[in-house]
């Protein structure tokens, strides 16, 4: 976090210096996620903050029923519900939305983020009932040998951010593999559901449309220090963390520049298809240089990605 310090202190100049081009939000959602049992377990790791306008955040409960706690299942029937309102909103889901571009690679996938999701969710049906992402990984559901990562494989986005880790980093502390796989296949879900009305970053682009809703991916540890933890948990101080950061950067006019982060074209590119943690500016050198050597080692990529 600290490298990343000047860098964002550099972004917020640059927006409140008049870069007004940005969606309007007027509605805020930020998720914890949880990969932990099947996607219909009430999971204590779920939570959901939201806030409107300049309110601060609060909790969001599961709809009433038996179930104590959110359900991956519920969150994604929530959202779609929620997000098929015309009210224009930011939503942070903290889980990794794509994998590296060495994964495509490795199994022959056109870099194409639509197709990745049909295709991840055919070897690992992680959305379908008495599902658990083990039992994908030991071979007694799915067909997860056949799209397997490595944890050494990390994405542009997690290089930048510092302290992010792999997206195949399973079975340690901190990790954001479980959740990932857990959760890809509801973001496939979510897509179908809404259509044009949701605009996925930046997948579907860089440039969200004025008046349309979008979901990104978030990485809290970035903020979650810049708040108070008070009475929360551990995963509702995170969940609030996501929904009071993107409120503040959204009214403070910091939000436009995270959107457009400081990446080179071939780095953009491949980007598209790995896609890139909401709140990471780019890469900065500290000392103020650009470093483009990771950028020129993208080129050969970047022409089979457009």
């Amino acid at each position: 976090m600290p490298r990343l310090m000047p860098r964002i202190n550099e972004f917020r100049m640059l927006a409140v210096a008049g870069q007004t081009d940005m969606p309007a939000f007027t509605r805020y959602i930020g998720i914890d996620y949880s990969g932990a049992e099947t996607p219909s377990a009430s999971l204590r790791g779920l939570r959901v903050y939201q806030t409107e306008g300049t309110t601060r955040p609060v909790e969001v409960p599961p709809p009433p029923s038996r179930r104590t706690y959110w359900t991956r299942k519920g969150i994604a029937e929530w959202l779609v519900e929620t997000l098929a309102e015309d009210v224009p909103t930011l939503v942070g889901i903290d889980h990794g939305f794509s994998f590296p571009l060495r994964y495509f690679e490795v199994h022959r996938l056109p870099p194409d983020w639509p197709a990745f999701l049909d295709d991840f969710q055919r070897h690992w049906p992680t959305d379908e009932d008495n599902s658990y992402v083990d039992f994908v990984r030991d071979g007694s559901a799915g067909n997860g040998a056949a799209r397997m990562g490595h944890a050494r494989w990390r994405r542009l986005t997690e290089e930048r951010a510092g302290g992010a880790k792999s997206v195949f980093h399973f079975d340690v502390q901190g990790t954001v593999a479980k959740s990932t796989h857990a959760g890809l296949p509801w973001l496939r879900f979510m897509r179908r559901q809404l259509g044009a009305r949701v605009h996925f970053w930046p997948f579907d682009g860089w440039d969200i449309p004025a008046g349309r809703s979008a979901i990104a991916e978030v990485y809290p540890a970035l903020w979650s220090r810049s708040f108070a933890r008070e009475e929360r948990t551990a995963d509702q101080h995170d969940a609030f963390s996501i929904a009071a950061w993107l409120s503040r950067a959204g009214h403070d006019g910091t939000l436009a520049a995270f959107l457009k982060p400081d990446l080179t074209p071939p780095e953009r590119t491949v980007a598209q298809v790995e896609g890139w943690i909401l709140g990471v500016p780019g890469l900065i050198r500290a000392d103020g240089e650009r470093n483009d050597s990771k950028g020129a080692a993208c080129n050969p990529l970047a022409s089979s990605l457009h």
